[in-house]
């Protein structure tokens, strides 16, 4: 059987397991169908670089890359380190943070909400990559400049999302607290940070693939000799594509970690909100 055929069959033999198995109701199929998807298209992908004879500097096959990740973990773990643990981790606490104390800002003082708020809007906009070269020349080639550059991408998105649930609170409810003789900081803990809650997780889990982003992009300007940014810049140089496509997986899987783990913390946190209920 030719390789074409071999991922014609993958298809179809996917298509159909997944059909049967969105019948079903439960927790296992709703692992099933995913990892019946994704393995369906690696075989795909396999068949049709292997069928087509496509040559691997434009795309490797899955089991080049598989070998290439085997090979290189040494260099994987080390470009993990430096991107991830080094740039992305502080500089995601640090942009979050500072975002969501500036929304509180900008909720208690009418000034900074018409001042402050527009010129974030606007820098928002700022392209990444006319960002990164700035902060390199600013702090550095180490891994403050990445972690600046994710400071940067993490804060407007979450300092929109955060003052956008704190309005959330409604009138009437508000006006119950007032009842209560509670003031600023009590109606802020016990309501409107409550209500907020699924605006402030959907502007962190937002930041996750941002920071990641944000960190390999500002490699590419300027890094030690490790990182993914670099390491997928000097590959690519190299024409070694299959390496490349390590680095990318390694980046997937990392950002994919890092979003679920904070919608298992949305979940825990936010138990009592009926979209998590639902």
């Amino acid at each position: 059987m030719s390789w074409a055929a071999i991922a014609i069959a993958a298809w179809l033999g996917g298509w159909a397991a997944n059909i049967w198995l969105a019948r079903r109701a439960g927790r296992p199929v709703r692992f099933l169908v995913p990892a019946i998807f994704g393995v369906s298209l690696l075989v795909i992908w396999e068949g049709l670089v292997r069928g087509l004879e496509v040559p691997s500097v434009i795309l490797p096959a899955p089991t080049a890359i598989s070998g290439a990740f085997m090979s290189s973990l040494p260099i994987l773990w080390a470009d993990f380190v430096q991107t991830v643990i080094r740039s992305v981790l502080p500089g995601y606490a640090m942009g979050c943070g500072a975002a969501f104390l500036t929304a509180i800002a900008i909720d208690r003082s009418p000034f900074l909400q018409r001042g402050l708020l527009p010129m974030g809007n606007l820098a928002a906009a700022l392209p990444i990559v006319g960002i990164a070269p700035i902060m390199v020349m600013w702090f550095g080639f180490d891994w403050q400049s990445k972690a600046a550059v994710v400071v940067v991408m993490c804060f407007f998105p979450m300092l929109v999302n955060t003052i956008e649930g704190l309005r959330m609170a409604e009138p009437m409810q508000r006006d119950l607290m007032r009842t209560y003789a509670a003031g600023y900081g009590q109606t802020l803990l016990k309501l409107r940070l409550p209500a907020a809650g699924p605006f402030i997780f959907n502007g962190l889990k937002i930041c996750t693939t941002l920071a990641l982003i944000g960190a390999i992009v500002a490699e590419f300007f300027g890094t030690p000799t490790v990182g993914m940014g670099f390491r997928i810049s000097t590959e690519i140089g190299r024409m070694a594509l299959d390496t490349v496509w390590a680095e990318i997986a390694v980046a997937a899987l990392a950002g994919s970690a890092f979003y679920g783990l904070v919608t298992l913390v949305e979940r825990t946190v936010t138990h009592w909100h009926p979209s998590i209920r639902g």
